[in-house]
């Protein structure tokens, strides 16, 4: 009986999908987080895993996999098998900036199945009080009469702060000169220390500086403020009309992964977003919790990644092939 069911089902494989996720998951779930321990993928990652083991019945086991910004544990899920037991927490960096920068060993669009969102997060224009400046559009003026005086840090060239940074370039018509760093701590030492004139950091790392005054704060680069700091102005309130940078956080799983499963994951990941104790521990990091469908997703991808393929032809941004 056991093998004639198993005939049929290859025989109808949406029956075979359906059967599959009706007993989906019977074992640990891995997500892969694809950075360094201790930053914001393990912030918004290993609350959520928590809480898709606790409705899904699962352990859902987090698996560190850092390289290359994202790119050496994006590959691995890219390439893992399609059955819904090893997810990817994605960002916007490596799934949408990345692509357009450099070949990749997986195709962004083509090689997952996009789960739903998140979260989102978006970053604060900053500069050191030796700036003369106390407005974007007083910013702006400078910049345009010292043309590549100015400069602008990162956290890397191709993450998503430069390009917020090449797109202020772009938008306002000014040359602001990026100086990549490795990571957000060593750029926040040289902005406090006016090394370097401005910079886009994560809107809830400088909060303790604004406030003391050794940095100025301008705007913020999401669609809307922030409640972090709230009293900031959007870009786009500020002149650069249209103006929207953000990262957003969201589950992948394989290409090809059965739709049910995908549909099942989809649901748990609804119901986690909707816990208060998550909600409220997303927001005080600085992060938006946002739930959406699959398709949703793709589409914020597909258009992500036309948006910023703009931005890095204007400004001639180059990586080394990987």
């Amino acid at each position: 009986m056991r093998k004639l069911l198993h005939l049929l089902l290859l025989s109808f494989p949406g029956a075979w999908q359906t059967a599959e996720a009706q007993g989906y998951p019977n074992r640990p779930v891995h997500l892969v987080l694809p950075f360094a321990p201790g930053g914001t993928a393990d912030i918004v990652g290993r609350p959520l895993a928590q809480k898709l083991g606790e409705i899904l019945g699962q352990i859902v086991v987090v698996d560190t996999r850092s390289g290359a910004g994202g790119v050496v544990g994006a590959a691995f899920v890219a390439k893992s098998p399609a059955d819904g037991y090893t997810l990817l927490l994605g960002v916007n960096g490596f799934l949408t900036v990345t692509p357009s920068l450099t070949r990749l060993p997986y195709d962004a669009i083509n090689d997952f199945a996009p789960i739903g969102l998140v979260a989102t997060s978006q970053f604060v224009l900053v500069l050191h009080p030796s700036v003369p400046a106390r407005s974007v559009k007083e910013l702006i003026a400078l910049a345009k009469s010292k043309p590549g005086r100015l400069s602008f840090g990162s956290t890397g060239t191709g993450t998503v702060g430069h390009v917020a940074g090449e797109l202020l370039n772009s938008m306002a018509g000014v040359n602001i000169v990026h100086v990549p760093y490795k990571g957000s701590g060593p750029m926040a030492v040289d902005l406090l220390a006016g090394q370097i004139d401005l910079g886009f950091p994560g809107v809830s790392s400088l909060v303790p500086h604004i406030k003391a005054g050794r940095v100025g704060a301008l705007a913020v680069t999401g669609p809307a403020r922030s409640p972090v700091l709230p009293d900031l102005p959007t870009l786009d309130e500020s002149g650069l009309s249209g103006y929207e940078a953000t990262t957003f956080w969201g589950i992948l799983a394989p290409a090809k992964t059965p739709g049910d499963i995908v549909r099942k994951l989809n649901s748990a990941m609804g119901e986690a977003l909707k816990s208060a104790e998550l909600k409220d521990y997303y927001l005080k990091q600085g992060n938006d919790p946002i739930a959406s469908s699959p398709e949703v997703f793709a589409a914020l991808i597909r258009t992500d990644t036309a948006k910023w393929a703009r931005v890095v032809k204007s400004a001639g941004i180059k990586l080394d092939p990987m």
